[in-house]
Order: C-alpha cells, then structure tokens, then sequence
C-alpha cells in the first residue's frame, strides 16, 4: 500500500536510535503516506475528516501545503460551541482551504430522534449515531480514503494507531498517529497558526458544547468528553480489517 519506512540515512548503523529521531522518522513517514495519499495514491477520491478542535490545525497546514482544494469534512452536530464553529472558518480562510464542506444531520432526522435537543443525556451513543456517524457515513461514500488527525497519545483506545490502516472497504490515514501533544503544540507556534479558542480555557479536546467541560491540569486530556458517562469515543473511528 504505502512505503512509510524512513529514510536509511534517518537510523545509525550501529542501532542506537534516539528517541527524538524515532520520533523523526515516525513523522516523516506520517508526512510522506500523506502526500502521497493525496497525489498520487488517490487524487480526487479522499477526504480529510476534521473537528476543527483544539490539535486540528497541524494537520489542516499539512494539508493545504499539498493541495488546499482537497475536501474537508466537518460534522457539524447542531450541538457544537459557537467558537468552533467560527474557528472552522478562520482557520479555512487562514491556511487558503477551498472545500470545506459542513455535514451532519438534516432537520428531519433531528425531528425523528431528538427535537428537544436532550439525547445525549440519556442515550450518547444513540446521540453520536444519528448527529455524527451516519452523516459522515453518508459524506464519504464517493471517497476512496479518508484522512483523521487522531494520535496514539490521546486515549488508550489509540495507543496503537498504525499510520495506515484499512476499514469498512477503505484506505484510513492518521499522519499524525505518532505526533506528542507537545510536538502538535510547537509545530502550531511555529508555522503561527491561529488557536482555538477555547483551547487556552481548559479545553484540550473539544466536542459538543452539550457534552464537553474543561479539564483541570494533570487530568486525561479526553476526560472533559461525554464527562460522567464512561464514554470514549463517538463510534466513527471503527476497527480496522483484519488482513491475513
């Protein structure tokens, strides 16, 4: 599929292989099966999935670096802080994003489930499948592949990302899998990307406004979503195919 090996130079011939250029070389390849993803492996057939949350505007630089016409897909759940929704557009406009395309649920699904707004009280899972999983579903159906900016740091659940994978027919990449919470924030301050907002209140991973509260310092950086209901994920990340 993809050749995400580094560069022979990148490792010593004597096998002593720092952390810091482990980690080099980990991102090379994230940048490299990006690229190629977008030119060459599956031009005009994949899309970028992106929350526009708190670590989104890395990979939304590297992105338009290779071709800023390539799709990004934003679910907007109706449920989103009025700060996301206004930094999806400042940071489209910063980085020069042509296709920002914003889906989620229509009004008659909204209607059928949940017209008081209150599922995700009692039910999240049922919440995040109607308002998020089913219409990104739907968005990617043309698509060959798709793009996520998810890292290993962030959840147990993704401790072991691979950089490439394949799930429900089609080619996954996560080119960031490998990238520390602390790389992610030096390479926004250097390329002086702008921040989300909410991201210098507390907030290090941002959901709906329903379902996400602040993190004190020390906490899991996840821990403020879906806060009090054991809930980890939002069910659009599935397994990946077991290949033999």
């Amino acid at each position: 599929m993809f050749d995400c090996t580094c560069p022979a130079g990148s490792i010593d011939l004597d096998f002593r292989v720092t952390a810091e250029i482990s980690g080099l070389c980990a991102r090379h390849a994230g940048a490299v099966a990006l690229r190629r993803a977008i030119r060459e492996e599956f031009p005009g057939r994949i899309a970028v999935v992106s929350s526009f949350g708190a670590e989104s505007a890395v990979l939304l630089a590297l992105v338009a670096d290779i071709d800023p016409a390539t799709p990004i897909l934003f679910v907007d759940t109706r449920q989103h802080f009025p700060e996301t929704l206004a930094y999806r557009d400042e940071l489209a406009r910063f980085l020069g994003l042509t296709d920002v395309r914003s889906i989620g649920p229509s009004n008659a699904e909204i209607e059928a489930n949940d017209p008081p707004g209150e599922l995700w009280r009692f039910d999240p899972d049922a919440c995040c499948r109607f308002r998020k999983v089913t219409p990104l579903d739907r968005a990617l159906e043309p698509f060959a592949a798709w793009v996520t900016g998810r890292k290993r740091h962030q959840a147990l659940t993704r401790i072991a990302l691979p950089v490439v994978e394949r799930v429900d027919g089609k080619t996954k990449i996560n080119p960031l899998a490998d990238w520390t919470a602390e790389q992610v924030d030096a390479e926004i301050t250097r390329r002086g990307l702008p921040r989300h907002p909410l991201s210098a209140m507390g907030y290090p991973s941002i959901g709906c406004a329903t379902c996400t509260r602040a993190v004190a310092s020390g906490e899991d950086p996840r821990s403020g979503r879906w806060y009090g209901t054991g809930k980890v994920e939002c069910g659009i990340h599935r397994l990946p195919e077991t290949v033999d």
